[in-house]
């Protein structure tokens, strides 16, 4: 079997390899983006838009200090004034991107008690959670709980806005419940019960979580936090790779539980979701081996060598640094890095933070250097750091991203059927000319 696996590996190495040429002649837009970077223009959306370039006079695009819009509100104002008035406000931004306005009082609270209620997980849920997550792959494990919730809806298959909009609301309540339980049945293993208290309906979506994760409501400041960081990657506009998945499924009108399982696969991809639990490990690789992390010079060393594959997983990148979009900023990265900087102090780990931080600095600058390109250190950086410090396990890491995603892929999804027409790119075909049958026994 390995011998004809090889075989086969082998001869679709051979006849999948890109033709540079043919790329060039045929004008082709591989990953649907521009020569410039910026992606192809395939649809419109009033949910999240990613603000990284402005038309100069010429019409050419010129790079600004990123941006990041829902449903036209900046996410840095959004922020800011939940701040300002200590409010949780995961929900709010939840029912913003369902709807595309702000929620009245009246809304608000009426939307918060209904994620309340929908917490709670079926027995037989519980019971399907027990047997499937434990292995170490949280997002297969989420992907699978997902699937099978469609056992529990009266009519998983409609795709009238009223039910779809119902099943995302449930989903939307449901991830923390499921993401928490599929880790305490990771953690216990086959022989001891897991941890699976009931959510409770009186606290908000961040504090909940973190009560099912700790068996214990968290304090103000890492709740908050927490709920900060759920808003912050809530929504990234209906390009991102989870996105435009979950857009491309619900166009054929699959149901709501399928597309969603659809935009976890994508999520689950080392180009996409995962890049936090990268940066960590490429940092606890760093602090091994720079011995001096005031010196400049030895970082520089260090991360030029992850850049010529020397260092770090071979892979050549600094994760944490540049974007899909964003080359000046990363909007969402400066209130990360803000929140870093007061769990760093508490935690007495300050050290650590201004190592994050010159390795940011020269990165960018390196990354210049060496290919030439104008990259900012994105989300990512400092998330896990942050979760890390607030008591958030590396395993969660990615299905934390999903939790927070759900409510834009929902939105997306309902955007999506609503405005009703099939995605269908075409594809050139790299073959030259017809080819002709050999029978098999002169082959």
């Amino acid at each position: 079997m390995d011998n004809l696996v090889e075989k086969i590996a082998k001869m679709e190495l051979e006849h999948d390899k890109l033709d540079p040429e043919l790329v060039l002649k045929k004008r082709i837009k591989l990953g649907l983006r521009n020569p410039d970077g910026t992606g192809v223009v395939a649809g419109i959306t009033t949910k999240g838009q990613v603000k990284a370039f402005k038309r100069d006079q010429k019409g050419r695009n010129v790079p600004i200090p990123g941006k990041l819009i829902y449903c036209g509100y900046d996410i840095e104002d959004l922020v800011a004034n939940l701040e300002a008035e200590q409010r949780f406000g995961f929900e709010e931004i939840a029912f913003l991107l369902l709807t595309g306005e702000l929620p009245v009082r009246k809304h608000l609270d009426s939307f918060t008690r209904e994620l309340g209620e929908r917490r709670f997980l079926p027995d037989m849920a519980k019971e399907i959670i027990k047997c499937t997550s434990e292995n170490d792959d949280l997002m297969g494990a989420l992907h699978a709980a997902v699937s099978i919730l469609h056992k529990f809806d009266t009519d998983p298959r409609s795709t009238s806005i009223k039910d779809v909009t119902r099943q995302c609301i449930d989903l939307i309540a449901k991830f923390p419940t499921i993401i928490a339980y599929n880790y305490h049945v990771l953690m216990a293993g086959s022989k001891v019960k897991p941890l699976m208290v009931e959510p409770r309906k009186d606290l908000s979506t961040a504090q909940n979580f973190l009560y099912l994760l700790q068996g214990k409501v968290p304090d103000d400041l890492v709740a908050h936090t927490f709920d900060i960081a759920l808003i912050l990657h809530a929504e990234h506009g209906g390009g991102n790779n989870s996105t435009f998945t979950v857009r491309t499924v619900s166009s054929s009108l699959t149901d709501t539980y399928m597309a969603m399982c659809a935009g976890l696969a994508s999520l689950a991809g080392h180009l996409h979701g995962g890049a936090n639990e990268a940066v960590m490990k490429m940092m606890k690789d760093m602090r091994e081996h720079v011995r001096d992390w005031q010196d400049d010079e030895e970082i520089y060393s260090y991360l030029e060598d992850i850049l010529e594959k020397k260092q770090g997983d071979g892979s050549g990148k600094i994760y944490g640094v540049g974007h899909a979009v964003y080359t000046i900023s990363d909007p969402r990265t400066h209130i990360l890095k803000q929140k870093a900087a007061l769990f760093a102090e508490k935690k007495g780990r300050a050290d650590e933070f201004e190592l994050y931080n010159k390795v940011a600095e020269i990165a960018v600058r390196l990354v210049k250097e060496k290919k030439g390109k104008d990259v900012c250190i994105n989300v990512d950086f400092y998330s896990g750091f942050l979760y890390e410090m607030m008591g958030i396990p590396q395993e969660l890491f990615t299905p934390v991203f999903a939790m927070a995603r759900i409510a834009g892929w929902s939105a997306h999804r309902i955007e999506e059927i609503i405005q009703g027409r099939l995605i269908r790119p075409a594809y050139v075909n790299a073959i030259k000319g017809k080819l002709k049958y050999i029978p098999l026994q002169k082959r």
